[in-house]
């Protein structure tokens, strides 16, 4: 069946880094984009970044621009999330979407917090 299994989530300090896992299995993940989303408590889900099939080409959200970086590796069904310089306002759950689809993992916590 389609999975998507995110990991690398936890605690950080502000200013600290930290890089999410998404495994995909079930479905031809070359086939899809990707997206990464987050919810906070309290407030709607929102998309962070998205990458093409290819790796080729990237888009963010505005407050997580040059802080953030996706990246996907098709021969491993894995697309990342390496995340930096991170705020306490970056504090959610994170999950990986096939874009287009409904395929959604789980969701790993990031949690911001000194």
């Amino acid at each position: 069946q389609v999975q998507l299994v995110e990991s690398g989530g936890g605690l950080v300090q502000p200013g600290g880094s930290l890089t999410l896992s998404c495994a995909a299995s079930g479905f031809t993940f070359s086939m899809y984009a990707m997206n990464w989303y987050r919810q906070a408590p309290g407030k709607e889900r929102e998309e962070v970044a998205f990458i093409t099939t290819t790796g080729d080409h990237t888009i963010y959200t505005g407050s997580v621009k040059g802080r953030f970086t996706i990246a996907r590796d098709n021969a491993k069904n894995t697309v990342y999330l390496q995340m930096s310089r991170l705020k306490p306002e970056d504090t959610a759950m994170y999950y990986c979407h096939a874009s287009g689809s409904h395929y959604w993992g789980q969701g790993t916590q990031v949690t911001v917090s000194s």
